[in-house]
Order: C-alpha cells, then structure tokens, then sequence
C-alpha cells in the first residue's frame, strides 16, 4: 500500500529528530572527555612546546637585579596565559587574574612555586617596555624549530617545502600619534583640511602547518625612524612592506639556514626584488598575480596563443623577466551561488615549473594565501581578544604584546587541533578563551598537569 505525503513528512520528522538528538548526545559524551580545559591545554602544551617556560626563564632580563620581584619565567608567563584567555587589556587581566587560586595554579604552573598575587600590569607593561624583541623572536624561532623536527606536520609541506605566507596587518590605526616610529596617512595635505592617520604595522610570515594552522615564523615591524622626520617634505619616505620583506627574509634565513621555503604572497610582492631574494635564499615562490602588477609579464601571457591546459588550469612557462625565468599559472573557478553560476579567476606567476600533472595541485596551493587573514589576523582580531588594541603606547611594548599573543595563539591552536577536534568536541572559536579562562580558578593537582599522560593515543 504507497504512503501518503502527510506520512512520508511525519517519518522524515521522526528521522531527523532521532538524528537531532544522537548528534546531541555524542557532543555531551565528547565534552565529558574534557573535565578541565586548563589541564588539557597544559598537557598540549608539555607535548608540543616543551620548553616554553624554561625559554621564557632564559631571556635576558632587561631590570636591576636589586630591584626584581617576578622572575623572568612569570612575568612572561603570565602574558602567556593572558593571550591564551583572550584577554584585550592589561587592567583586565590584572582585574581576571585577582584570585589567590588562579594565581597559585597559574605560576605552579609555570614552575614558579605558588605566588598569591601575579604582576601587576603596569609592571608587566614597564618590563616589556625595556625587554628586547628579540629575546621573544627566539623564544618564537626555538619553539618553531622543535615544531619543524617533529613529524607531526609533514603532511603539510608541499614537494618537501615548507609553505611560508607573507603579510602584513595593522596593530593600531588612529589620529593619535601613539610613539615615533607611527606610520602616516594624509588626507588633502597641504589644504585646511589636512588630516592624519597614523597607524602600526607588522609584516608576517606565517608557516602553515595543515588542517587549518598557521604559526608565525616570523615577524618584523614597518616603522619610521630618525631619518624619515629629518626628511623634507619632497623627499619623504617612509617604510613599507616590501622594505620589511627584505629584512624579515634574512632574518629567516640566518635563523633557519637549510629549511626549505616556498613562499605564497599577495599581487604586492610579485617585483624584482622578492625574485632576487628568493634566488638568493634559494626559496621557491608562488606569488598572487594582477594584471597591473608586472605589465610586460602580463603582456607576454596575453600573447602566446595557445596555452597548456588541463581541466581549469592553464599556464606558460618560461617568461624572461628582469633576469629570471618566471611561469605564470592561471585558475578559473565555476561555482552556483544564489542559483546564478559565478566565475572567479586567479593569476599566479611562480618560480617553479608547472606542468599538466601538477598545475591544479598548485593552484590549489597559492589559494592558501588566504590563511594568514583567517586562521591568522582574522581569530586574532575577531574570535580571540583583539591584537588592534593598544596595550602601551611604547613601540617596544607594542612589538613585544604582539610576540606574546603570537607564542599564546600557537598554543590555542595546537589545543583546538590536538585536544578539541581530535575527541569531536565542537567550540565555536570565540567560546574556547572564555572555557579556558573559566577553569583558571579550579583546583588542580600534580597529576592534573603531570607529564605522564602526554603519550596518549590522542597526540600519535
């Protein structure tokens, strides 16, 4: 006998509910693997930044011993966890952290014994006011390397390279003139109406490590010094990104001599002297490509009349350019949006050969650019704290919050892979900081953050 439409519906109800509600039933199951996210983030932590407190306790302290209070591994220590809570401001982790118990959990943790108070932030902001950047540079470089040597994330790498992704983002942007070495912006100069925006900027490099991560493996400030306010107003300079690339790709090099790099950038990078860098370094490149960037390249393109192809893909190889023998790689994407089909095209010129058995691999490589602004600036600025908030005005402090939210989002990511999504417990981004921060106060004990649980199937 058929089923009628009023049965069928009611069925498919009954169905989906059923379903509703075993999906349901599994989440709590998952979350019940995760009876303190402070102990789980700790055990990550030990697992894949073992040393982290130990490096924080060996940069050199910039205070007269006579005078020290917090040892090195603390006050660090404590910016550590202020990013990994998500905290925007230093009076808000001073007003958070104001808890005889999260303070005894949080330096036990760190190895310092069990302090009833943490540093205050105008402390914490005085110290990193005189600490050396590059004393959290190696922190961050020493942390990277012992990432790289694992096994762990050689998935990741693309024919045996390193993916890096380069770009800059802004840290601040307003018409106060924060420090001296601000960027500037003008609007109608030269009239009554002349207006400045000032702005910080860091360039970064990004290694991607699959599944969704990126970690910094670099980074380098765009910044105006001395000479540029000594300049007349005709001959003014200031910074830029492709300057700090030049700097940022050196100190990339000196710090990790033999790694080898492929490097992905937006349309700004595609010149002369990124190829010569690359060259140089002997890094690869796959550089976003816009008609308007290289024009003779793009004229070159324009003229070959037939073009390898396969599937969406097509390209040319061997373009002479200023020295180099640069390949151009174009993509074209279909897709149904809103029942309309949509086209987008994309336009990559790269250092290495593209043929018909690896063009759409590449493709889809080069569109992994987009990771530094999501998985990358975006959760920085969005999902977790915001790094656009100014927590000094000091152009040392400013780099060195930055360093320590780029070393805190690293461990945030490695307990969302490794912990989170390994067990199937879905957090929305924005409510990992705030579960985190809600299990500071809760008692622990040794075995809670001991190391004897790190080998768990759930790392293998």
């Amino acid at each position: 006998m058929p089923i009628s439409y009023a049965e069928r519906v009611k069925i498919k109800e009954k169905l989906f509910r059923r379903e509703v509600q075993m999906g349901r039933l599994q989440e709590r199951e998952a979350a019940r693997k995760e009876k303190n996210a402070l102990e789980e983030l700790c055990r990550v932590q030990r697992k894949f930044m073992p040393d982290l407190f130990d490096l924080f306790e060996k940069t050199a302290d910039p205070r007269d011993p006579c005078y020290v209070t917090y040892p090195n591994r603390l006050m660090l220590g404590q910016m550590f966890f202020k990013g990994v809570a998500g905290i925007e401001s230093m009076q808000g982790m001073t007003q958070a952290f104001n808890d005889e118990k999260i303070s005894e959990n949080l330096s036990g943790i760190m190895g310092c014994g069990k302090w009833k108070y943490l540093p205050h932030h105008v402390t914490e902001n005085e110290y990193l006011e005189r600490l050396d950047p590059r004393e959290l540079e190696e922190v961050i470089w020493q942390t990277v390397y012992g990432l790289i040597r694992r096994r762990t994330f050689e998935d990741a790498r693309y024919k045996k390279r390193w993916i890096v992704i380069f770009d800059a983002t802004q840290t601040y942007s307003g018409e106060r003139c924060i420090n001296g070495k601000c960027l500037e912006q003008h609007f109608d100069r030269g009239t009554e109406n002349e207006r400045v925006i000032y702005h910080v900027d860091v360039l970064e490099a990004k290694i991607w490590l699959g599944d969704g991560m990126v970690c910094s493996l670099g980074s380098e400030f765009i910044e105006n010094d001395e000479k540029y306010r000594q300049m007349r107003d005709e001959k003014v300079k200031q910074d830029c990104e492709r300057k700090a690339f030049v700097r940022l790709a050196k100190k990339i090099k000196q710090r990790f001599p033999r790694l080898p790099i492929l490097i992905l950038a937006d349309s700004l990078y595609a010149s002369k002297p990124v190829m010569d860098t690359c060259r140089e370094y002997k890094w690869e490149y796959l550089i976003r490509f816009k008609d308007g960037s290289i024009p003779y390249i793009a004229d070159e393109w324009n003229a070959v009349p037939e073009r390898e192809s396969i599937g969406s893909a097509e390209y040319v190889n061997g373009i002479e350019y200023a020295g180099h023998s640069v390949n151009a790689l174009h993509y074209r994407e279909e897709k149904i949006k809103g029942g309309k089909p949509e086209v987008t095209e994309f336009q990559w010129i790269t250092s290495m050969k593209v043929t018909k058995g690896n063009a759409e691999k590449m493709a889809s490589t080069g569109r992994l650019r987009w990771k530094i602004e999501n998985e990358g600036f975006n959760r920085q600025k969005n999902w977790d704290g915001d790094i656009t908030h100014a927590c000094s005005h000091n152009a040392n402090a400013l780099k060195n919050h930055y360093l320590m939210r780029q070393i805190s989002d690293l461990a945030r990511q490695l307990y969302e892979w490794f912990f989170l999504k390994r067990n199937g417990i879905k957090r929305a981004i924005k409510n990992i900081s705030p579960v985190l921060l809600s299990c500071f106060g809760r008692r622990l004990t040794g075995g809670d953050i001991s190391e004897k649980r790190l080998d768990e199937p759930a790392f293998n």
